[in-house]
């Protein structure tokens, strides 16, 4: 297949599974696999991080207002709310933070398109989905203790098939956030991790040896930013409604198909 069509296909995954709870680096690793990707593992890592950076700056753009008013008001002496938001969401990022760090080549080494593996997380996925539908709304805040087991559900979430914004998302309505609250701050606080995890890999010459297609990581990487816009709004509006059991059926069922398509062949 062309290098910029599988590139535009893989974008707009990474787009809609980014912020929709069935997980976006499962299905990459899914559709590397059908699309027979033959990249090298750096190449393939890279086009991962460029998608993930696409969807980064989707979540940029579509809370801008949000995020703008945040910068502006923590200078100020009665931005104590939008302070304290920061915080949290500092706090949120140390549990993925320290697993990235401790554990970089370890997580790489889950990256190589292990369907078993990833079928069977999405299965769990699934499972957190059902839970999270069925949790008993009560409308709280996102507390200092909260946004730390919130960024627990997000280290984990690091294994592919696990939905990042899945288990904050479900593990923020268990804990009874508010539904509105419980995608703003799960899609809010990945974007410093990517964006740290980028800076990690261009100071450590992680691609530097390696030559890369331009043209395609470009072409991926405008299909996801475009692709995610779109999702992270429909998906802000599907929280709101509580309507995520039906992409725990969907995870469930493909994660059934792919185990069984795994241990038959």
């Amino acid at each position: 297949m062309n290098d910029i069509l599988s590139a535009v296909i893989l974008g707009i995954i990474q787009g809609l599974t980014e912020f929709l709870p069935v997980s976006s680096s499962g299905h990459l690793e899914l559709a590397k696999y059908i699309l027979g990707e033959s990249a090298v593992p750096a190449e393939s890592l890279m086009m991962t991080v460029v998608l993930h950076f696409g969807t980064a700056l989707a979540t940029v753009y579509v809370f801008r207002k949000e995020i703008l008013n945040i910068i502006l008001k923590f200078f100020t002496k009665d931005g104590q709310e939008e302070k304290t938001f920061i915080y949290k969401i500092a706090l949120s990022m140390i549990p993925a933070a320290l697993v990235g760090i401790l554990l970089d080549k370890q997580i790489e080494e889950l990256f190589t398109q292990n369907i078993l593996l990833v079928c069977a997380m999405l299965i769990v996925t699934g499972l957190l989905l059902f839970l999270a539908d069925s949790s008993k709304f009560t409308g709280q805040d996102v507390t200092y203790p909260n946004a730390l087991k919130i960024g627990i559900a997000q280290a984990i979430a690091i294994i592919p098939g696990i939905s990042r914004s899945g288990a904050t998302i479900s593990t923020s309505m268990m804990l009874g956030v508010d539904r509105t609250k419980a995608a703003e701050f799960s899609f809010l606080m990945v974007v410093p991790l990517i964006f740290g995890k980028i800076a990690k890999d261009l100071l450590d010459g992680e691609f530097t040896a390696h030559t890369f297609s331009y043209t395609t990581l470009s072409a991926g990487f405008v299909a996801s930013f475009i692709t995610g816009i779109f999702a992270c709004t429909w998906m802000i509006g599907l929280v709101r409604k509580s309507q995520l059991s039906y992409f725990a059926w969907y995870c469930i069922i493909i994660g059934i198909t792919g185990v069984a398509y795994a241990i038959f062949t």
